[in-house]
């Protein structure tokens, strides 16, 4: 099927289904932010679609998983797929995957972070928004999802505490102070920024649960 639509005409589809699952499943605070994250799903898609010459990561484990929410209603996103871009878009974390075999043409490169907000700029004639920087909305109330529980670990040493993957990498580092914290965090699947142990103050929670988002190793809920 080819679509007879700009894919920017996607821009303007509207899912309140989905606004109402995001609600009601605590993935975002009000209709406001479900739409705002609706609009950069959109917006992502429409990008990935515009230049297949590269791949585009996608940033934001928030709005990924605002797209994977509107893939659950298989129906409409197929519909949605369909009408603007005339075939199915995969949910991936970026574009699509590089083909192999004889189908295989010359290698694509990822773009850069940079190069990511700069054709967004251009695409969509204003700057990357900032909710693609998840760890800028880490709050007390915040609900924070940990997807790896029994990976990672806390361990002390050279008057530090750090957080290790299963190989014993050290993946973050930071003062003895948020031990209880960091040994909370690698236990608990979810939580709210406000709950974390130890001598911590708000202040302090939302520096080392940023950084933690920021690295991808949490994610933001609501």
């Amino acid at each position: 099927m080819t679509s007879s639509r700009s894919p920017f005409e996607s821009l303007s589809f509207e899912a309140p289904y989905l606004i109402e699952k995001l609600l009601k499943e605590h993935i975002v605070d009000s209709d406001e932010e479900g739409q705002a994250l609706f609009r950069e799903v959109k917006r992502f898609i429409v990008m990935v679609r515009a230049d297949d010459t590269v791949l585009w990561d996608m940033h934001s484990l928030r709005i990924d998983e605002v797209w994977h929410q509107f893939v659950l209603f298989t129906a409409e996103y197929i519909e949605f797929s369909l009408r603007y871009f005339g075939v199915y878009i995969q949910h991936s974390p970026s574009n699509a995957p590089e083909p192999v075999g004889e189908d295989a043409g010359p290698p694509r490169r990822t773009a850069t972070f940079a190069e990511f907000e700069q054709r967004y700029a251009e695409l969509f004639g204003e700057p990357l928004p900032g909710l693609w920087y998840d760890e800028t909305h880490v709050k007390p109330h915040r609900r924070i999802l940990n997807d790896h529980v029994g990976s990672i670990v806390q361990a002390d040493a050279d008057g530090l505490s750090h957080l290790c993957n299963a190989d014993g990498e050290v993946l973050l580092s930071v003062n003895r102070l948020a031990r209880d914290a960091m040994r909370f965090i690698c236990a608990t699947p979810a939580f709210y920024v406000r709950e974390l142990p130890g001598d911590l103050d708000d202040e302090e929670k939302v520096a080392l649960v940023g950084a933690l988002v920021e690295y991808k190793l949490l994610r933001v809920g609501s």
